[in-house]
């Protein structure tokens, strides 16, 4: 089957290229532009070289199949190279069509790319397909993103209702539903996130930020100790819990309203977790697996391991 050419040009050739291209736009731009400009071309540049070195390692020399090139697609977009998946999602449909997948992978780079309206009709798209619950999740975060956190629960829900064991579906259900004041509503998908993924940080804080808003700060304080939660971490779950107790269209001056909250799936590193509540979208599992907490929390794991649901509740999360 013929592979598509980007993607069998040999690496020194590519590396070459991508070097040849990155210095052509950057003289190109800085004949009337400043050097921000050149180091925007140069980023841009890197990107597509990151790109093409991804399909090397990732999926070998070819991709001979729809499923294989959506692996890349899929490890382009865990590698934050959105505008470059996006690229890649046109060659794979002019080769093999659209598809739900091909849909939601496209989805997910627009809205991450910053196309709102393009997204959203794109998530639009996946309804009525096997992937309806990838729709109704990306649509829930774009209401979310605008700010209209009950429109956001309810199409939460939609998704949850399709695949209701999605760990950071439940945590991003959660914490939709505080922001919308339905406090006692989002303590059951909090816990049922935490405990179906008690490695997760986005499940750790939203369930620690449910805590703090209920006045339950010592159980708070002993779940971001254990998880051993930054300063920055601390202080941003008490700015949210703060928004989100004042009553309905109140306006604090200087504060911003705190997003949908949304951690990537993967591990965060010091750096990332140092932002916290802000503030990536949680990213869709096309296979919808989802690990046990047994399988995450085995007999040996030591006390600095994250609290799981259970040991709130034994410390008085009712």
């Amino acid at each position: 089957m013929k592979t598509p050419y980007l993607l069998t040009r040999s690496l020194p050739a590519r590396r070459t290229l991508a070097v040849l291209s990155a210095g052509v736009a950057a003289l190109a731009i800085s004949g009337c532009a400043g050097t921000k400009d050149q180091y925007a071309a140069s980023a841009d540049a890197q990107q597509r070289m990151a790109a093409e070195m991804a399909a090397d390692t990732k999926a070998g020399a070819s991709v001979d199949t729809q499923a294989t090139y959506l692996k890349l697609v899929d490890q382009m977009q865990k590698e934050d190279l959105w505008f470059a998946s996006l690229a890649h999602i046109d060659a794979l449909e002019q080769r093999w069509g659209v598809s739900p997948e091909s849909t939601r992978t496209r989805a997910e780079a627009l809205r991450q790319t910053g196309q709102a309206a393009a997204a959203e009709a794109t998530y639009k798209r996946l309804l009525g397909t096997p992937l309806e619950s990838a729709g109704y999740r990306g649509l829930g975060l774009l209401a979310g993103t605008r700010g209209n956190y009950a429109e956001a629960v309810q199409l939460l829900v939609q998704a949850q209702r399709r695949t209701p064991t999605d760990a950071l579906l439940l945590s991003d259900l959660g914490y939709a539903q505080m922001r919308a004041g339905q406090l006692d509503e989002a303590r059951l998908p909090l816990m049922q996130a935490l405990q179906l993924r008690p490695d997760s940080t986005q499940a750790q804080v939203n369930l620690a930020l449910y805590l703090e808003v209920t006045n339950q700060r010592d159980q708070a304080a002993a779940l971001m100790d254990a998880n051993r939660m930054s300063q920055a971490t601390r202080l941003a779950v008490q700015e949210a819990a703060r928004q989100i107790r004042l009553p309905a269209g109140s306006v604090v001056p200087g504060a911003a309203a705190v997003p949908l909250v949304a951690y990537a799936s993967g591990d965060l590193s010091a750096s990332q977790s140092d932002a916290p509540l802000a503030l990536k979208p949680s990213r869709w599992s096309s296979t919808g697996a989802v690990r046990t907490a047994s399988q995450l929390n085995p007999v040996s794991a030591n006390t600095a391991g994250p609290v799981s649901p259970n040991s709130s509740t034994q410390r008085g999360v009712q």
